[in-house]
């Protein structure tokens, strides 16, 4: 049976890694405390943040003890990596909040009971610190002319918008959790996005000079589509683990519709099936390669939203394709009948069912033939619906190819 920093490579998880014999062994012999941080920058995690959420999922699986940290001291800063400019600064309260949001969704992949694993605040040792007794006892073991020389760093100091001082502490934070982790809990491994490697590094370095310890990074591949997208993004926006801001049919949609050359990747990323079946689902051609990609979107959606709302989704989905289902299941609002009757823009509708963030990219939409009333394309941007447009107090909109969305007049 393969060790899980085997089964974390073949699946394609393993973007570099600090003395990965020296890990494996750890891993092989003892189980490992680890920790990965979440940014708490909205309520919700998005498709994006699946990947180190899954690579937890299956180091737990394996015996060892994921932490997860919601960084609601760093988010006070903001992490510049990967960034243009500054981040917005958030409250303490709507860190709080969307902090309480995250759990909920990562609890739906890992046990953070408390005793199989944690789910921390690092605001709770952040906060209180004294600076110049931080400056002292953290500060004094980071040289500037080496911090500048991070991939992070460096690109924003050759931007016109520069870096801030409250941006350039935050490695020197981050690196104090894996310290404090370390002390605490016996924390030995952080894993994290690869654009994460230099301040993971940090950590690394600080345990070894405050505490004479080895411990250990890992860092998971950067992910974009093969269409060259960001991972996670569509016409309409993100797509979210909230059911509240991307329903589990919209979701399941989501992966139905990734591009043929993603499908075996995905299946191997964000499903637990055995390699041998992810291999024989990806390798198919043509028509046959769909069944891989219902494969991954029921299973990506029973993982996120549960077993009775991937069925939902699934049987929803065959609507389309000549099966017979509920269509109650397909994302549905509702909408005043006076609306209809004074006539509502097309534009809005698209915008108030979810199908477009915002009118610009409604409109957007609309001129790229990609919005859909009744199965019939609309393009003119100007186009309004009245009651006459209802069928049995009802209307069905298409963003795409096969992204649904019911209108039900009150």
């Amino acid at each position: 049976m393969p060790s899980v920093l085997e089964t974390l490579r073949e699946r394609g998880f393993v973007q570099q890694c600090t003395d990965e014999s020296g890990l494996q062994e750890l891993l092989a012999k003892k189980a490992v405390n680890f920790y990965c941080g979440f940014d708490p920058t909205a309520e919700s995690l998005h498709c994006g943040s699946l990947m180190p959420i899954m690579a937890m999922a299956h180091l737990q699986r394996a015996g060892h003890k994921p932490i997860a940290i919601i960084g609601g001291g760093t988010a006070m800063i903001g992490d510049p990596s990967g960034k243009t400019d500054l981040r917005k600064m958030l409250t303490p309260d709507e860190i709080g909040r969307n902090g309480q949001g995250i759990l909920g969704q990562l609890q739906r992949y890992l046990t953070l009971d408390g005793t199989k694993g944690l789910f921390v605040n690092n605001a709770d040792w952040l906060m209180p610190l004294r600076y110049i007794d931080f400056l002292r006892e953290i500060g004094r073991h980071f040289k500037v002319n080496e911090m500048i020389r991070a991939e992070a760093y460096r690109q924003r100091l050759e931007r016109e918008e520069g870096l801030t001082f409250i941006e350039f502490n935050y490695q020197l934070l981050q690196a104090y959790d894996y310290l404090l982790l370390n002390r605490q809990q016996g924390c030995r491994l952080q894993i994290g996005g690869d654009d994460q490697w230099s301040n993971i590094l940090a950590g690394l370095d600080l345990i070894r000079k405050d505490q004479g310890k080895q411990s250990y990074g890992l860092t998971f591949p950067l992910l974009t589509t093969a269409r060259g997208e960001k991972m996670g993004k569509t016409a309409g926006g993100a797509v979210w683990l909230s059911e509240e801001r991307t329903s589990p049919y919209a979701f399941y949609q989501y992966w139905v519709n990734v591009d043929d050359r993603d499908v075996e990747r995905f299946l191997a990323y964000f499903t637990f099936l055995p390699m041998d079946e992810v291999r024989q689902l990806g390798k198919a051609e043509g028509a046959a390669l769909n069944d891989g990609k219902r494969v991954l979107a029921y299973e990506a959606t029973r993982l996120c939203h549960g077993e009775e709302e991937a069925e939902k989704a699934k049987k929803a989905a065959e609507v389309f394709v000549g099966g017979d289902a509920d269509l109650s299941a397909i994302p549905t609002t509702n909408v005043e009948r006076d609306a209809f009757a004074a006539g509502i823009g097309l534009v809005d509708l698209l915008v108030k069912t979810g199908l477009a963030d915002s009118k610009k990219a409604a409109k957007r939409l609309i001129e790229q033939g990609g919005a859909y009333v009744e199965g019939v394309a609309v393009s003119d941007v100007n186009h309004v619906l009245r009651e006459d447009a209802l069928k049995d107090g009802a209307l069905l909109l298409r963003q795409g190819k096969k992204k649904y969305h019911r209108v039900v007049v009150d």
